[in-house]
């Protein structure tokens, strides 16, 4: 690899990115915050206005924004390869540790205390995913007609159940007729070598296809097809965030294919949550879920660890793919309006869309069963997360343990 003339040693580069994949907790937001501090203000291997330059594309493409961000920091020191070995070594991590807890809920998530112990975690998971819809509606909704989009999408979705891609592509056209008229900013130069990023995308077109390829020809069960064409869809309308995702993911896997049940939707964003990377990465818990479930004609462990990184595969290659294809042209997509229009109105939509989500794991948690009742123990333990999250600076790993706790004293309370 040969490194740009202000990169820093690549072993230093790549042993940060790997100690940032396995530190990682809090979501995006606190991984942005981390890279900002340390590689900014800190190891000063990048000026702030080049970092927020390089934030905003990240944010353009769908995917998660600080794996994508890493990425990026990879090829502007070191180029493609140094692009590769700083998303992996963030990433990998967080995948080896979901695929141990995976095993772990599959083999013993039966057990009388690991149902308490995830009862508490899906009730801190509730007051996360408010949160978060707090937290994005504030930066989201700046005016009436944001707000108009938040409710269309969540009526769209909650009431009419319109597939999520639709809603994004809808709200994307209601961003360029309606904020798109814009000046457009002074256009970048034309960067060189265009030709660089159609052998990117083709590299990326064949390595999708070579899983595709290989299921066609050892046909091992329906499932692991159909769920890797899937997930390749949930990555490529991946805007707006985990949660964004995952009300789609609800939608689909839950609602219509029925690949998933709720309590299986939640134990698995309660143990992505407990992971370091992207939160984003709990699509490998699904995947790794479906194919335990139905795993014939293979045995569950194969199945699962085999759809599992299927869905890995194509949650994650999108976002190589994207941000090494074009990176080079990061100036000129910064001064076209009419993009940034349709993604400030996908931002606002999916403000509703996560509405819709949060609804569904709220009633889900916090009034289970037919008929529904409340669950004051969940709902006891959510607002106790609430108020740790809102009112302290407590790190999220140690809330976690707290509702996991909590869970269990109140399951050992009612048996006494």
């Amino acid at each position: 690899m040969r490194a740009a003339p202000d990169a820093p040693a690549a072993g230093d580069a790549f042993r940060y990115a790997l100690r940032l994949g396995c530190i990682s907790f809090g979501g995006p937001a606190g991984q942005i915050a981390i890279l900002h501090r340390e590689l900014v203000a800190g190891r000063r291997w990048i000026d702030d206005a080049e970092f927020a330059r390089a934030l905003n594309f990240c944010m353009l493409l769908p995917g998660p924004e600080a794996l994508q961000l890493v990425i990026w920091l990879g090829w502007r020191w070191y180029g493609i390869a140094g692009g590769i070995v700083a998303g992996l070594c963030f990433l990998l991590p967080a995948v080896v540790l979901l695929t141990a807890l995976s095993f772990g809920y599959a083999l013993y998530g039966t057990l009388a205390p690991v149902i308490a112990l995830l009862a508490g975690l899906k009730a801190v998971v509730v007051a996360l995913v408010a949160q978060a819809l707090i937290g994005i509606g504030r930066r989201a909704l700046r005016g009436p007609a944001h707000v108009a989009l938040a409710l269309a999408a969540f009526g769209a979705i909650a009431g009419l159940h319109v597939p999520f891609p639709l809603v994004i592509g809808a709200a994307a056209l209601a961003g360029v007729a309606l904020f798109g008229a814009r000046p457009a900013a002074t256009a970048a130069p034309r960067p060189p070598r265009e030709h660089r990023a159609l052998t990117v995308l083709a590299a990326g077109a064949a390595l999708w296809l070579v899983p595709l390829v290989a299921l066609v020809l050892a046909a091992p069960g329906p499932l692991p097809l159909r769920l890797y064409l899937f997930f390749s869809k949930v990555a490529l309308v991946g805007f707006g965030g985990a949660y964004a995702v995952l009300s789609y993911v609800n939608q689909e896997l839950v609602g219509q294919l029925n690949w998933l049940t709720p309590p299986q939707l939640l134990a698995g964003l309660a143990l992505a949550e407990t992971t370091p990377g992207p939160l984003v990465l709990v699509l490998q818990f699904y995947g790794f879920a479906a194919g335990w479930a139905a795993p014939a004609p293979l045995a569950p462990p194969v199945a699962a660890l085999l759809c599992g990184g299927l869905a890995s595969w194509a949650t994650f290659l999108p976002s190589f793919v994207l941000v090494m294809a074009l990176a080079p042209y990061l100036e000129r997509l910064a001064t076209q309006p009419r993009l940034a229009a349709a993604l400030e109105a996908v931002t606002a939509a999916v403000v509703g869309v996560i509405a819709s989500f949060a609804l569904a794991v709220a009633l889900v948690v916090l009034v289970p069963g037919e008929p529904a009742r409340p669950d004051w123990s969940a709902l006891a333990i959510a607002a106790g997360a609430w108020g740790l999250l809102s009112r302290t600076r407590l790190d999220l790993t140690w809330v976690l343990a707290a509702g996991a706790l909590a869970g269990l004293a109140a399951r050992l309370a009612s048996a006494a």
